[in-house]
This record gives C-alpha cells, structure tokens and sequence, in this order.
C-alpha cells in the first residue's frame, strides 16, 4: 500500500497525523472527491474544444474536402492507389486510413490502400543505408504512378521525410494530399501540393483526433463519389 500511495498521493484519505480523515483534517475521501472533480471538469472542457475544432475545420474545408474526394474517386476509377504515410502516432493514423479504405465493411466498396509504415525491414534498410528522410519517397519511388494517391499525415507540418515523399508523388503525377496542424508547417509551402487540410491548433491531442475525422470524412465522400 505504501508504494500505491507514493504513485498516487490522492488516493490517500488519511489526514495529517494518521487520523483517518481526508487532507487538512476533512473527511474521509474528500481529497479523491476533489480529484474527481477536476477530472470531469477536464474531460468536459476537451470534449468540448474537440467538438468546437472539428466543426471549425470542416466548416473551413468542406468545399475542399469534397473536390478531394472526387479527385481521390477519380483517381481509384481509374486503377490509382492510395499511399498513407506518417511519423510516431501519426503512421498509426496512417495504417487506420488505409485500413478504413481497403476494408470499410459493408455496403462500403473496397479500395486499393497501402500505409507505407508497416514494412520494419523496408524502414530500417532505407534509414541505416541512405538516411531517415527518404523512408517514404523511395517507397513512392518504387511503388507509385501516375493517377495514385499519396496522402501524409502530420502534427507539426515539419517532418522531412514526408515532404520529400510529397515532392516525389508530385513529381510522378500522383494526387498529393497533407493533413498537418496549427498554420500547416513546411507542408503548406510544399509546390504542388494538390489538397492540405490545417487543424488550427498547437495541441497534438487535438490535431489529431480532427484529423480522424478529415480522413473518415474523405473516405466518406469518395465512397458517395463512387
């Protein structure tokens, strides 16, 4: 017990003295109480400021998210592919995008998608043998044609490594598509970036969890473009 009160001093009700009463003499409890407390009042607060964000951003990028998704339409009538890449938790978020497109369930149609951060081997050759900035872009490099669909996913806009595998899908004719935060990062001043959508935002928690809904609302109007 002695070790869970030095993790968790709060769960502690005994007062000063060992008196069986709550922090500064109260009752029993009444320091979790107060704990609680806060943690609702948080919970409450971030649910409301995802909420608020989301709205903010699809009311900013609604028209572009539905030229995007008949762009992407387009681009799988036509045999293309989509590429999703990311660094840290967002190459999850990547996986969770290819994933929803490949199998979204039904009546939802399937479609051709590949998270370019699953393969360990793929990503450590290419980061111990030429550098970790070309793990994306070689792989479009292998991979990608013309009419694919690349698609980066990042907090900050920064990250080298999609930039270069932006400027690459460009350079093969693949539609090139960034998710980024706050005012958009280098991804903004990327030539040729066909579609970016900013979250307003320096919180990562939050860039992110509107990011999911950008990607499930994409895949939504590509499936109602189709």
């Amino acid at each position: 017990m002695t070790g869970m009160k030095q993790l968790y001093p709060f769960l502690d009700t005994g007062g000063p003295g060992g008196d069986g009463g709550g922090p500064g003499g109260g009752p029993a409890g009444a320091g979790l109480d107060a704990v609680l407390a806060d943690v609702r009042r948080s919970t409450a607060e971030k649910a409301r400021e995802i909420v608020a964000l989301r709205a903010t951003v699809l009311d900013r990028c609604g028209d572009d998210l539905t030229a995007c998704a008949a762009r992407m339409a387009e681009a799988f009538r036509s045999g293309g592919r989509l590429f999703t890449f990311g660094n840290g938790g967002s190459s999850t978020d990547a996986q969770d995008v290819a994933a929803l497109f490949v199998n979204p369930g039904p009546p939802a149609r399937p479609l051709p998608a590949l998270a370019l951060t699953t393969d360990a081997a793929v990503l450590t050759a290419l980061s111990n043998d030429v550098g970790f900035e070309v793990v994306f872009a070689r792989q479009l490099a292998a991979f990608g044609r013309r009419g694919d669909i690349a698609l980066a996913l990042s907090t900050s806009g920064d990250s080298g490594n999609l930039l270069a595998a932006l400027r690459e899908a460009g350079r093969r004719g693949m539609v090139t598509v960034g998710l980024a935060g706050d005012g958009g990062g280098q991804m903004a001043g990327t030539p040729g970036l066909d579609h970016l959508f900013v979250v307003p935002s320096t919180s990562v928690h939050r860039i992110q969890e509107a990011q999911t809904t950008i990607y499930h609302a994409l895949w939504e109007l590509t499936q109602e473009a189709l």
